[in-house]
């Protein structure tokens, strides 16, 4: 490595607009995250801990959200570093999945009702890859393989709410894994599940961030939750 940071991100402010007020979301964040570390973003509810992590993807509704300043750089070691917050639209859909993905906290909302999971999973492979159906199947029992899925094949051509909650997030795990990113943004992961579920999940990306080498970007209201993971 080059000693420059995976993700850099300097003086963030996010404001939201409405029709009277300017409502500040973020103010000055800044912070960096190392290769293979992993980085608590711990606050109360309304402290901007999800707005961060939506606006480094460029998630965030604008308007009525406005990013006024700040810069998310983003150095992967092979075309330098890129401020996420500058480059263009399709170069950002290139990042988002393939070298920053996010698991988002409440994966009955996040996950499609009207799709089995199998093909939830395949969607991310077919938009950054070039591979067949056979194949793309094949990767998808393997990732629930990996997140620990029992019977992965049923699992494939079940719906999101013929599964638990612990279930459903690991399929959101494993859609967020499927393209090995560099970068894992966990927003509250295990907010909506039970302790020993919780546990579950987060021995889970613990194992594979150990195995991938991945970073993960932690993002919970839990101070005593985050203090438990390892740093890297």
């Amino acid at each position: 490595m080059d000693g420059k940071p995976l993700l850099s991100v300097n003086d963030l402010t996010v404001v939201f607009h409405t029709e009277n007020h300017e409502i500040k979301a973020t103010d000055g964040i800044t912070f960096r995250l190392d290769q293979s570390e992993t980085l608590g973003i711990v606050g109360e509810s309304g402290s901007g801990k999800s707005v961060t992590a939506l606006a480094i993807l460029r998630l965030i509704p604008m308007p009525p959200a406005e990013i006024i300043c700040g810069t998310v750089v983003f150095n992967d070691f092979q075309q330098g570093g890129k401020d996420l917050l500058r480059i263009s639209e399709q170069e950002i859909r290139k990042i988002r999945g393939m070298k920053i993905s996010m698991i988002f906290q409440e994966p009955m909302t996040s996950l499609n009702p009207v799709f089995n999971c199998g093909d939830q999973v395949a969607e991310s492979l077919y938009h950054h890859f070039e591979m067949k159906r056979k194949e793309v199947r094949e990767r998808v029992l393997e990732l629930f393989n990996e997140v620990k899925l029992p019977n992965p094949r049923r699992i494939y051509s079940s719906y999101p709410h013929e599964l638990s909650g612990g279930q459903r997030q690991r399929v959101m795990i494993a859609i967020a894994i499927a393209c090995n990113p560099r970068i894992l943004v966990a927003d509250e992961p295990t907010t909506a599940l039970d302790v020993t579920v919780q546990k579950n999940i987060l021995e889970l990306l613990q194992r594979i961030q150990a195995d991938r080498k991945m970073s993960i970007l932690f993002i919970t209201h839990d101070l005593g939750l985050v203090s438990g993971l390892p740093n890297g």
